[in-house]
């Protein structure tokens, strides 16, 4: 989540209030008590010499604070007031951590400031529709380069939170009917995949190697992996003898928090088979690990790195090996991609990947599909109507030879 161009700082979840070390030299605790007419939150805070005693201060303030009167759900209830109970009891028991901060984000920095204090009844289509509108054109408040609105992707998502809130209003009988519906969005614009080469991979590798994050990327271009699933592995995941690989969990940012929990849905808990190739270069490189975690942490041994420091070294080691650039999810679409090349079936790449469904990958992946079944309509032709059809050469006989790249040394201060 994004206000202005950067990442939002760390959020304070409702009512659990904050501790900060002021400069000068005391701590200050601080807990939101409200918010005013404005939707702008009210806060109490405590000051003391020591974290923990200010930490106990603020447990003191907190038991003295007079506990809010209990909502009175009624229709004509400030939307702002809504919110607060939506979220409280249907949503915060229900989501993760990163959800929740997202929500938080999402209700604090524009739901509540445009519609908050709109009576629930009295939204209309209108009303949403100017905040999308305002979230468009001018809610960014960093406005570089003329462009004041939030991405196509943050509009869609804070209008689809929107609707589930005034959905549930729907559902509990205060409004007869969704003011959300019908509200003109951005489109939704996929962003362009991009497939690494077969050279490319290799120079990936190669690279990689030199940087000491060859077995990191080599079981990514082996398994497709998503990168919070890929940083999640543990070594009682792994069983090096017979190959499997469990996937059951996936790290996650809360705020600035490094966060381990379930996968979003049953389809991404799977197991799979590793090559003999990679269980090899696995074993070698567990008996240089000393961790619970695959891929530990240089700076904290109780977890794992963090997938943005594995998306920031990508760029290092594609820049490095003079390869265009491209997202980590990329690397998984390579993987899918060559999988779908080399025979695999829709259906087993479905589960390999962890979709929900066929459809999914189908949907994703239709450019290569459709290339097999023209490949597969040349083979019919040559085998029933014995036509006189060469296939394309390089398609049907990938180029196998290695390349002849060489890692740039780590200390190398070249500019590629």
């Amino acid at each position: 989540l994004r206000r202005g161009d950067g990442p939002v700082a760390k959020r304070r979840k409702h009512g659990d209030g904050s501790v900060r070390l002021r400069k000068d030299g005391r701590w200050e605790g601080r807990v939101v008590i409200g918010h005013d007419e404005n939707g702008l939150p009210k806060t109490k805070n405590v000051l003391a010499k020591t974290k923990g005693e200010c930490i106990e201060k603020l447990k003191a303030l907190k038991s003295t604070i007079t506990p809010d009167t209990p909502v009175k759900l009624k229709a004509d209830m400030p939307f702002g007031e809504w919110l607060d109970y939506w979220y409280e009891t249907y949503c915060k028991p229900n989501v993760r951590p990163g959800t929740q901060s997202n929500y938080e984000g999402y209700i604090r920095w524009y739901l509540r400031p445009k519609l908050g204090s709109i009576p629930l009844n009295k939204l209309t289509v209108s009303d949403i529709q100017q905040m999308c509108t305002w979230m468009m054109t001018e809610a960014r408040i960093d406005q570089k380069n003329g462009n004041g609105g939030l991405s196509d992707s943050q509009v869609r998502n804070c209008y689809s939170l929107c609707e589930r809130i005034l959905e549930k209003a729907v559902s509990v009988n205060l409004i007869a009917r969704n003011p959300a519906k019908g509200c003109k969005l951005p489109p939704i614009r996929r962003n362009e995949m991009r497939i690494l080469s077969r050279e490319d991979m290799q120079k990936v590798l190669i690279q990689a190697k030199e940087e000491n994050y060859y077995e990191l990327f080599l079981l990514e271009f082996a398994t497709g992996l998503r990168l919070g699933e890929l940083m999640a592995l543990q070594w009682d995941d792994v069983n090096l003898t017979t190959g499997e690989l469990r996937i059951n969990k996936q790290a996650n940012l809360a705020g600035s928090k490094l966060v381990i929990s379930e996968p979003k849905t049953k389809a991404a808990v799977r197991t799979l088979i590793l090559p003999p190739s990679v269980r090899k270069v696995l074993a070698e490189y567990k008996t240089m690990v000393n961790s619970k975690w695959l891929f530990p942490s240089p700076k904290k041994e109780d977890l794992p790195i963090r997938p943005s420091v594995v998306s920031l070294r990508l760029r290092k080691i594609l820049n490095h090996a003079g390869c265009e650039p491209v997202r980590f999810h990329d690397l998984r679409h390579t993987f899918a991609t060559n999988a779908l090349a080399h025979g695999m079936d829709i259906k087993t790449l479905s589960t390999i990947l962890g979709h929900v469904s066929s459809a999914t990958t189908l949907n994703t992946y239709s450019h290569v599909t459709d290339e097999m079944r023209q490949r597969a309509a040349v083979k019919i032709d040559q085998g029933i109507a014995k036509a006189e059809v060469q296939e394309d050469t390089a398609a049907a006989q990938p180029e196998r030879t290695m390349t002849t790249f060489q890692a740039r040394k780590r200390w190398s201060r070249e500019v590629s």
